[in-house]
Parts: C-alpha cells; sequence; structure tokens
C-alpha cells in the first residue's frame, strides 16, 4: 500500500484524512509539528511527504529527503517562498504548492476588512467597552461606495476580491504585472503601483512575495497614500516594511492597516502565545498600535479552505508517487 506522510497537521484536519485514505487506498500517517531536522527521520519508509511550512527548512533536508527516496514535498499553501528551490531542484526533490483553494474565503475577508476599517468598528467597540455611546465625528464612518479601491495584484483571489468591491459600488483600480482579461470587467488598471495608491481610499494588497517586493511598501511609498486611506495586507508580510508602516501610521500619512500577516510570524502564528508572550518589539508594536487591525493569518481560515488545502496536498503528493510529476509544481526538475 502506498504510504504518505503529513507533517504539522491540527486536529480539524484529520477527518478529511481519513476520508480521503478510503477514497484513495492510501495510509496517511500524520505529524503534529512541521518538518524540521528532529523529525524528518520520521519519514523513512514512506512515498511521499505533505506539509505546511510557514519557516525554511534547515540545511542538509533536502538532501536527507532525497537518501530517504522521497521525491516531492507537497507544501499546503499557496505561499512557497520558505522553500530553497534551488537546493530542492539539485535534489531532485519536485516542489508543489496549492495555488487555487479558496479565492473566495480570502476576497470575502478582506472586504470584511474594508467595512471594519471604514466603519470604525475598533474605536466604536473601545467606547462601548467605556460606556459612551455618544455619536461623535471619531465614529462616524464612510460609505465603501462611494470610495476607490485599489487591488495590487490580481490573480484569483485579487480578481475576486474586485468583483466584491465593485459589487458594493466601488470605483476599483488595479495593478498587475501580468493584466488579467478577466479583470477588467471588476477593475480598471493602472501603468504603476503609484498611479493606483494615490488615488485609492482602500489599498488591497495580494502579490506573492518575490525577491523584487521585499518591503516594496515601505515609508517612502506610504507617503504617497491619501492620508484618509487605508492599507490591507492578506498577502506576505515581508512585502510590508513594518517598522516603516508604524511612522507612516505615526505621522498621519494614511488612516489605518489590516494586517492578516506579519513578515516575523513564524515564531508566533499559528501558536498559543499566551504563556510565552511575544518577545518581539515590532510586533508588540502592531498589536498594541491603535490604527492596526492585526489578524494571524486567518483570511484563508473557513471550512472550505481547510479541506480544499489538505485535499490538493495529499493530491499532489499521490499524483508525483504515481505519475513522476504534478500540475501543481513551483520548480523546474
Amino acid at each position: 500500500m502506498t504510504k504518505i506522510i503529513a507533517y504539522h497537521v491540527r486536529d480539524e484536519e484529520l477527518d478529511i484524512i481519513q476520508k480521503w485514505e478510503k477514497e484513495h487506498g492510501v495510509e496517511v500517517k500524520t505529524v503534529e509539528n512541521q518538518l524540521s531536522a528532529d523529525n524528518i527521520h520520521l519519514a523513512e519508509g514512506f512515498d511521499g511527504l505533505t506539509t505546511s511550512q510557514n519557516k525554511p527548512l534547515p540545511d542538509g533536508v533536502y538532501e536527507t529527503l532525497r537518501s530517504l527516496g522521497i521525491r516531492q514535498i507537497a507544501q499546503r499553501s499557496a505561499g512557497y517562498d520558505v522553500y530553497d528551490l534551488e537546493e530542492a531542484t539539485k535534489n531532485n526533490i519536485i516542489v508543489s504548492n496549492v495555488a487555487v483553494y479558496s479565492p473566495e474565503s480570502i476576497a470575502e475577508f478582506t472586504l470584511t476588512q474594508a467595512l471594519m476599517l471604514v466603519r470604525k468598528v475598533r474605536r466604536i467597540e473601545e467606547r462601548k467597552e467605556e460606556r459612551d455611546f455618544s455619536w461623535q465625528p471619531e465614529i462616524q464612518g464612510r460609505l465603501l461606495g462611494e470610495m476607490t479601491v485599489g487591488i495590487i495584484g490580481t490573480g484569483h483571489i485579487g480578481r475576486t476580491a474586485a468583483k466584491l468591491f465593485n459589487a458594493m459600488g466601488a470605483e476599483v483600480l488595479g495593478y498587475d504585472i501580468y493584466p488579467n482579461d478577466e479583470a477588467k470587467e471588476f477593475l480598471e488598471y493602472k501603468e504603476s503601483i503609484e498611479e493606483v495608491i494615490k488615488q485609492a481610499d482602500v489599498v488591497s494588497l495580494h502579490m506573492p512575495a518575490t525577491d523584487d517586493n521585499h518591503h516594496q511598501f515601505n515609508y517612502d511609498m506610504f507617503k504617497q497614500f491619501k492620508p484618509t486611506a487605508y492599507l490591507i495586507n492578506n498577502a506576505r508580510g515581508s512585502i510590508v516594511d513594518t517598522e516603516g508602516l508604524i511612522k507612516a501610521l505615526d505621522d498621519g500619512l494614511l488612516a489605518g492597516a489590516a494586517l492578516d500577516t506579519y513578515e516575523n510570524e513564524s515564531s508566533y502564528v499559528p501558536r498559543d502565545n499566551r504563556e510565552t508572550g511575544i518577545n518581539d518589539e515590532v510586533f508588540n508594536a502592531v498589536l498594541d498600535h491603535d490604527k492596526i487591525m492585526y489578524t494571524p493569518h486567518i483570511a484563508y481560515y473557513t471550512n472550505v479552505s481547510v479541506r480544499n488545502i489538505m485535499t490538493i496536498g495529499l493530491d499532489s503528493t499521490l499524483e508525483v508517487i504515481q505519475t513522476g510529476d504534478t500540475k501543481n509544481r513551483v520548480n523546474d526538475i
């Protein structure tokens, strides 16, 4: 019987795995923790491997996997920037991802964040706790349908978000290195990111992390925002220079931000930090900032996404075992 080992599995995913096992006649062993040098030996005797990593693999892991006869790593997320693709290729290991699992989940959360920002929900909640129910300009909202939304990155998620904002009546502008004809139904493309952000009341990021866009949204970029504008980042934390964002908010360069990802979150997300605390001054500044609405990388987190991510990860693993390749491969072999 074909045997697959699945790392970084949560209890809620066990039923999904058991159902998949029965449908495919495959044995799946689960491991609670991410793949590491300490637990890589558990993969011995297995035909394939899937995991959900949010931190880089240590030196030697790719070579060890090759020695164990593992030919692939099926990453269970859209992002795969934690992998050294050159090292994987050198060891004849196929790395795959789950590029599309539920664009609607992240797009709907993006719309939720935008509405919470423009309707001042956080401040309303704070005043409620103070038992101050008076109507004051500081909690007066704006109508999203009369605003301009900028979508940076118009892949599956960006296009779906643009569709939702368009349905709300907002004017939607977009930028992507590779414009998409489908997206043009819901947005107007601009020639540069700068052209979008200068006009937008809400700027929503939906780009993959690359070497070229590391800290692309920095203090100088925020100087070009409207002082009444909001930033939403449901993409990758490295795209935003967090310290630059905090300074920009403090200096009044923009009105607020919703962050579902932080550039150095891997030590804290997803985990319970109530006893250990957060030993990261910048992260603590994000969590405590009255103009930042932070959520722990959960924009994707719906029943549909959880099911699809695990299922596609296992499908990709089995596809490589049976055919030697997968349509979800992200590196060249």
